[in-house]
């Protein structure tokens, strides 16, 4: 069964924080799926890739996964909690490889840093210097400067007035705030500024969405540790290639 609205993808996905970020409010090409207990999402453009987000009993996923790959472009990934995405390796022939990576979620406001000389809140005409830190502290950052779906960008500022940590608002939907490209100038790592970006913009997507979101590669553990330490739950993800 095709569903056509939100609020048929939050009842057939029981709310769940990823297929509700997947679906996007149901913008404009985005499609899903239910089967079952299963729900599939199928998302083109979303964080730089065209993902097929799925939940539910692994076989009966699979059934959804093999109607919908042929109605899309074979740029699709399917997208699932880890172990599930292990379970529809097996069932799907000549699919893989698994690739892990991260999934965390709030929906609890991190508490204020104290204040000191540094300047936090969103940044305004700042492309060029958010793109200049980028370079030099996250080369492969999924989030960049005049992507579609980023909004706007936050950054922590030197008493000097330099920019040294930002972070995006980036792919967010109205049940989901998400942020990427997060990234703190190399000579001043262990300070903190990373933590204080995030933090603030946690804070300020939770007030607007309830949640907060965002991935982070498995073997990321630095950064995995900054966003537990914000109150952020871990959930192991995968992407999987699943041939038509």
């Amino acid at each position: 069964m095709e569903l056509t609205s939100v609020e048929d993808v939050a009842a057939a996905c029981q709310g769940d924080t990823i297929v509700m970020w997947a679906a996007q409010g149901m913008r404009d090409g985005i499609r899903a799926w239910a089967h079952g207990e299963a729900v599939a999402v199928a998302s083109p453009d979303l964080n730089r890739r065209d993902r097929l987000t799925v939940r539910g009993p692994a076989d009966q996923v699979a059934v959804l996964v093999r109607r919908a790959l042929p109605e899309l472009a074979p740029s699709y990934r399917v997208m699932a909690e880890r172990d599930l995405a292990g379970e529809l390796a097996d069932l799907l022939p000549g699919s893989g490889p698994v690739r892990p990576f991260e999934w965390m979620e709030t929906t609890t406001p991190p508490a204020p840093h104290d204040a000191g000389d540094e300047e936090t809140g969103w940044l305004l005409e700042t492309d060029a210097e958010v793109s200049a830190l980028l370079t030099e502290a996250a080369p492969s950052a999924w989030a960049v400067p005049g992507l579609p779906g980023i909004r706007r960008w936050a950054g922590v500022r030197s008493a000097e007035g330099k920019l040294v940590a930002t972070a995006a608002d980036a792919w967010s939907c109205p049940e989901v705030g998400f942020v990427a490209g997060v990234a703190t100038a190399p000579a001043l790592r262990g300070r903190g500024y990373g933590r204080r970006v995030c933090a603030f913009v946690f804070r300020s997507l939770i007030a607007t969405h309830g949640r907060v979101a965002l991935v982070v590669d498995t073997d990321n553990r630095a950064a995995i540790g900054v966003y537990e330490r914000l109150g952020m739950r871990l959930r192991p993800v995968a992407a999987l290639a699943v041939p038509v």
